[in-house]
């Protein structure tokens, strides 16, 4: 879980309240129909859409769980070591691995944080440790499963990089002096994208895969973060702050989901304004058809 603050070059970590109450809900992209499938009065975050449409993967108090697409909790994943998971985790394209930032006891005094990447089967199991440095923040997957991308602080600069999903050298992508962040695969791998505060305001960008042409999609009064590319390529969903957050994303703000057509590059409001923010959308969420997506609203129990 990361909030960043740019006044100082630190990442500040902040959790929510303990009287918090999560809903996991999902919504219909045409209809707008939305349905609650787990609501409990503890602090879960960025579901996860199994590949097979059969069930999410949700985190909370640092470990991974399943929830069935009926609510019926399925139990949690054995991450081994990794036991400090943070919202930055999801499933390979071909539903056989999933990709965790684990918060790193061993990078303990690690200036800027220590969440680095691992890897491990489906079904859970030992994980491998996939970047050396921390921090680091998992969000992509090549479509063919060779690379990851991810937000990276080094040297102080919050940037994007790649990385072999095996391990090795990592490519750094973006050199803006702000924060860029969220790096997501377009389905059909032509494209990364991605928020960044270059501006002076969060909006949503894509470029290549080598990091060339990088391309502005949002330029309104809103910040901006999260771009998820729907599996059949023809839309982007992202998480839009009403209030200008600087080059944070915090829990507990007024917060929508919108929708870009990538064709037409028009945006519409896919919810009505919420109570959500950090946890609601960190990762990749959409149902394998792109009728549906999933999501995390909040509520403060008094």
């Amino acid at each position: 879980m990361k909030i960043l603050f740019f006044i100082f070059p630190i990442a500040v970590f902040a959790q929510a309240p303990q009287n918090v109450e999560s809903t996991l809900e999902t919504i219909d992209i045409k209809s707008g129909k939305r349905t609650i499938i787990l609501k409990e009065k503890r602090h879960f975050e960025a579901p996860n859409w199994s590949r097979d449409g059969k069930y999410f993967i949700i985190n909370a108090k640092g470990l991974l769980e399943r929830v069935s697409t009926s609510g019926e909790k399925l139990g949690i994943i054995n991450t081994g070591i990794a036991n400090k998971c943070n919202n930055d985790h999801g499933i390979s394209f071909d539903g056989k691995m999933i990709v965790i930032s684990h918060n790193d006891s061993t990078m303990r005094g690690n200036k800027g944080g220590t969440s680095r990447i691992f890897t491990l089967p489906i079904d859970g199991g030992t994980p491998k440790l996939i970047t050396e440095k921390a921090p680091s923040y998992w969000h992509g997957i090549s479509p063919d499963g060779q690379t990851l991308v991810y937000c990276a602080s080094r040297n102080g600069e919050f940037d994007v990089y790649s990385i072999p999903v095996n391990g090795g050298e990592e490519k750094r992508l973006t050199d803006a002096q702000s924060l860029d962040d969220g790096p997501e695969y377009s389905p059909d791998g032509k494209y990364i994208y991605f928020n960044s505060h270059r501006t002076g305001k969060m909006h949503i960008y894509r470029m290549k895969p080598d990091g060339s042409e990088q391309e502005q999609l949002t330029n309104d009064e809103y910040s901006n973060w999260f771009a998820h590319p729907s599996p059949d390529g023809k839309s982007i969903v992202f998480i839009t702050y009403i209030e200008d957050q600087k080059a944070a994303h915090p829990f507990g703000k007024d917060v929508k989901l919108r929708l870009m057509d990538l064709k037409t590059k028009k945006i519409k409001d896919l919810t009505e304004v919420f109570f959500g923010g950090q946890g609601t959308i960190n990762v990749p969420s959409w149902s394998p058809d792109s009728k549906q997506l999933a999501f995390v609203t909040y509520r403060i129990d008094n």
